[in-house]
């Protein structure tokens, strides 16, 4: 699919786009399924509520990061074929309006996460953002070929601040949730990042194989899968889940290194993109499992 031509689009649509809305929608499910797994049994009224009001608060906020991410990327993003139609790298909208926007979007964020749910959900999601938008965008992601490693924490947080919203604190069961992102991120990210190398290399960003090279980040990626099978593994081991989850996970993660240990053994674009686009179905599956799971035991 060609990205979306932006030449006469509605000035409310391109703040849309900068929100980067399938990230945004991706990060709200994974903090709402640490907000089911909080709650035992099916929810009351009450918990609906605040969940709904955690869910806007959190959507608000990570809209907020992105577009703060597009407006201090928009020269690199405007060098990268896959970025080069956001409104920003194409100058359709002003430095000033991305900032402002990012800046009201996180204000109206923090304050329903404040109000409506709890001081540590908004805290936590304040410093995802910073996280994200500052410590990755600004200073890890141009400095260090590991930035997506370093930076992946501030992407691993949204089922912590699912958990934290419904309970008010973070328990062991959201910081596992988050370990298995934090380690799916690296080879999701780098598979892309293979097949999107000289977009990367035009941008002077020092992604692993602009500097590595391919075969080295190959070995990455099939290394990081192992481990990832392993955390996988901890929900169950935890008794957070039943034998479903445990199923699932284990097929999920067979596959995911099927295709690491193919990539790893004969690089083509073409399978790397199927191993970023299958990274993509592993998370989803994953959780959705973790979620039906809860409710069948």
């Amino acid at each position: 699919m060609s990205p979306p031509t932006l030449t006469d689009t509605p000035v409310w649509r391109q703040y849309h786009h900068l929100t980067k809305p399938r990230v945004v929608q991706l990060i709200v499910f994974c903090a709402l399924i640490g907000m089911v797994l909080a709650v035992p049994g099916l929810p009351d009224g009450a918990q609906l509520m605040l969940g709904l009001w955690a869910c806007a608060g959190i959507w608000l906020v990570a809209g907020a990061a992105a577009a703060f991410n597009c407006l201090v990327e928009k020269s690199i993003d405007a060098r990268m074929k896959r970025t080069a139609w956001r409104p920003t790298a194409k100058g359709e909208l002003s430095d000033r309006q991305a900032l402002m926007f990012s800046a009201v979007l996180c204000a109206i964020g923090s304050l329903i996460l404040y109000v409506m749910v709890n001081p540590i959900t908004m805290w936590l999601t304040f410093a995802t953002f910073v996280g994200y938008a500052v410590i990755y965008t600004v200073i890890l992601k141009p400095l260090t070929p590991q930035n997506i490693v370093i930076g992946g924490a501030s992407g691993a947080m949204p089922p912590v601040l699912g958990w934290a919203a419904m309970t008010g604190e973070v328990g062991p069961e959201a910081l596992i949730l988050f370990l298995i992102i934090f380690l799916w991120t690296p080879p999701h990210f780098w598979a892309l990042a293979l097949y999107r190398v000289e977009d990367y290399r035009k941008s002077g960003l020092p992604m692993l194989p602009v500097t590595h090279g391919n075969e080295f980040t190959r070995l990455q990626i099939l290394l990081y899968t192992l481990v990832l099978l392993a955390a996988c593994l901890m929900p169950f081991a935890y008794g957070m889940s039943g034998w479903l989850y445990l199923v699932v996970a284990i097929i999920l993660n067979a596959g995911f290194i099927a295709y690491a240990v193919a990539l790893w053994r004969r690089y083509s674009d073409a399978l790397a993109r199927k191993t970023f686009r299958f990274s993509l179905v592993h998370l989803s599956v994953l959780f959705a499992a973790l979620l039906v799971d809860h409710y069948l035991r």
